[in-house]
């Protein structure tokens, strides 16, 4: 539960009071409390404090970001429209930012979901040096729940190493709680020892868990839904031009399209956003960036 009360940021107490308003020059007006104990003047941290641009703004360009803009193309669309403008690196700086601060709090919601979810992985090639030549082979791996269509787990790793698969299969374990009766993947040996150690060795001896693995090449189905998901991301990042960075500051970028793609956008079949089947969260406004960063800053 989270309180609406306003608390002293110096001595924590409940005693304050309303004490006027800051003049940012971007920002308006910001209103200013003191408390009645210490007498501590302070502002509030709604999530973009010490920030030099507004709010609307800011989410603004990462909803641009994700719809398919690059973020120079931000910025130009910016400058016709805002006195003072950022830079590409300011709008790229806000989408890394955010994305860590969203997705901690996303990450812990409670999910509603199907008995099933399906895991698989794309391959990309990541730019070693902005500046210099040579590419490394990295991997997203990811999973979606059959029926709601959320994206329960993502990350976006330097190696297809077991360890990076039983990761994220550990996350959509423990996001999904026992609700998952079915592991769907493709015929990649590694998954067989990952989803067994992350799903119990003693759920498989009893049957309550299965293991459903689909060879395509062997004529044995296809994992059309994750592979529809796998369609979207391509559809965006392509233009993405190799990641240029680190393998943290690309697994941000995902983790955020992970955001995008389960509170942001519609999904096609469904007329609805996946988190409004698999959770409880309700959005007050049109604008679910900036509810979202503001309730991930009251839950830090």
């Amino acid at each position: 539960m989270i309180s609406n009360k306003i608390i002293c940021l110096k001595c924590k107490s409940e005693n304050t009071k309303m004490d006027g308003k800051r003049k940012t020059e971007n920002r308006g007006l910001i209103q200013r409390y003191k408390c009645r104990e210490c007498f501590h003047r302070f502002t509030l941290d709604d999530g973009f404090k010490r920030m030099r641009n507004n709010p609307q703004k800011i989410t603004c360009a990462v909803d641009l970001f994700y719809r398919g803009v690059s973020t120079r193309k931000v910025q130009e669309h910016f400058k016709a429209f805002y006195p003072h403008n950022s830079s590409h690196k300011s709008i790229y700086k806000w989408i890394i930012k955010y994305s860590k601060m969203i997705s901690k709090f996303t990450d812990n919601l409670k999910l509603k979901v199907g008995s099933e979810i399906q895991a698989d992985e794309m391959q990309y090639s990541r730019r070693k040096n902005h500046f210099r030549k040579g590419v490394d082979t990295n991997w997203f791996i990811d999973a979606i729940d059959t029926k709601t269509r959320f994206m329960v787990a993502s990350e976006y790793v330097k190696h297809r190493e077991q360890i990076n698969l039983k990761r994220v299969l550990r996350t959509a374990r423990r996001k999904t709680e026992n609700q998952i009766k079915i592991v769907t993947t493709d015929g990649l040996p590694a998954y067989a020892r990952a989803v067994k150690s992350q799903f119990g060795y003693h759920r498989f001896q009893r049957k309550e868990i299965i293991h459903n693995v689909l060879n395509i090449s062997a004529g044995d189905g296809f994992n059309i839904m994750i592979e529809r998901l796998h369609n979207n991301i391509r559809a965006r990042t392509k233009t993405f031009r190799g990641f240029h960075g680190s393998v943290e500051s690309a697994n941000a970028i995902m983790k955020d399209w992970e955001i995008y793609y389960n509170f942001i956008t519609k999904h096609q079949s469904l007329n609805k956003c996946p988190y409004e089947l698999a959770t409880d969260l309700k959005f007050n406004s049109e604008n679910k960036w900036l509810e979202l960063i503001q309730l991930s800053n009251k839950k830090a």
